[in-house]
Order: structure tokens, then C-alpha cells, then sequence
């Protein structure tokens, strides 16, 4: 029979601690997390790449909201025409837009997608807007506004 001697401790290998684990290959929760980071920052890319859209929605909220809070026309005509401006600038650049006044400016909504302003609508809403007499069309001025901001060139 194996008897046990008393010092059996000894039989046994030194005390050794394991390697130290490497950093690579990473564990399946780094993958995770790495993909999850890639995936967020093309998200953040293609949505800072989009300014247009969300000019876009701010302009057209903007046009709702004055459309149901400004009643008097002049006022309502100097508001759509400033909105309209601050609009072109920013979408279009200052350099473009700055140095356009009365037909030219006119001009340039139309060709940029407000054909409601073509003729004497747009002229009126100028006229209004800067304190000349002129017929008011409302729905004439807010479809040019709403077919301007959403022209995608």
C-alpha cells in the first residue's frame, strides 16, 4: 500500500501565478463597445453632414409659427421677408445673397423655387414689407416661402 508521508508538501511543484493575460485578442465585450463607437460616430457624420435638412425644418417651423401669430400685414410681411433673408443667407451664402435688393432679389427666390413670387406678388410683399401701398396675398407670399426653403439645390 501507498502510504502518505508526512511530508508531502514538499512532493508538490513550487508556487507559480499564471501569466498575465494579454490585452490581444480582445474579449467579445471590446468588440462590442468598438462596434458600437464606430457605429455612433458614422451616425454623428451622416447627421452633421444633413444641415440643409434641418435648416429646412427650423425655417418651416418658423413659417408656421408666423403664419399663425402675426396678423397685421405689414408686420407679417417684414417677418416673412426676414425670415426669407436670414434663410437664403445661411442655405445659400452671404456673399450670394447679401448685395440682392428689390427685382434681383425677387429674381432669385423664383429661380431658387418661390414661382409664387413671380409677377406682382413678390413686388408686393416688398412693397408692403418696406411701407409702400400694395395688395396683400397671403397665400401667395407663404406658398413662394414654403416652395423657397424646400427647393433642395
Amino acid at each position: 500500500m501507498n502510504t502518505i508521508s508526512p511530508d508531502w508538501l514538499t512532493q508538490l511543484a513550487p508556487a507559480h501565478a499564471p501569466p498575465p493575460p494579454g490585452w490581444w485578442p480582445l474579449a467579445l465585450g471590446w468588440w462590442v463597445l468598438l462596434g458600437l463607437l464606430i457605429i455612433a460616430i458614422a451616425v454623428f457624420i451622416f447627421w452633421q453632414s444633413r444641415p440643409p435638412v434641418r435648416l429646412r425644418r427650423i425655417a418651416l417651423r418658423e413659417l408656421r409659427k408666423l403664419q399663425t401669430t402675426v396678423t397685421e400685414d405689414i408686420a407679417f410681411a417684414q417677418e416673412l421677408e426676414n425670415l426669407m433673408r436670414r434663410f437664403a443667407v445661411v442655405r445659400y451664402g452671404r456673399d450670394t445673397v447679401a448685395n440682392l435688393s428689390g427685382d434681383r432679389w425677387i429674381e432669385f427666390v423664383v429661380k431658387h423655387g418661390g414661382a409664387s413670387w413671380s409677377g406682382d406678388s413678390g413686388a408686393s410683399l416688398l412693397r408692403t414689407a418696406y411701407g409702400g401701398a400694395a395688395t396683400v396675398n397671403r397665400s401667395d407670399w407663404l406658398t413662394g416661402a414654403q416652395t423657397f426653403i424646400r427647393e433642395r439645390s
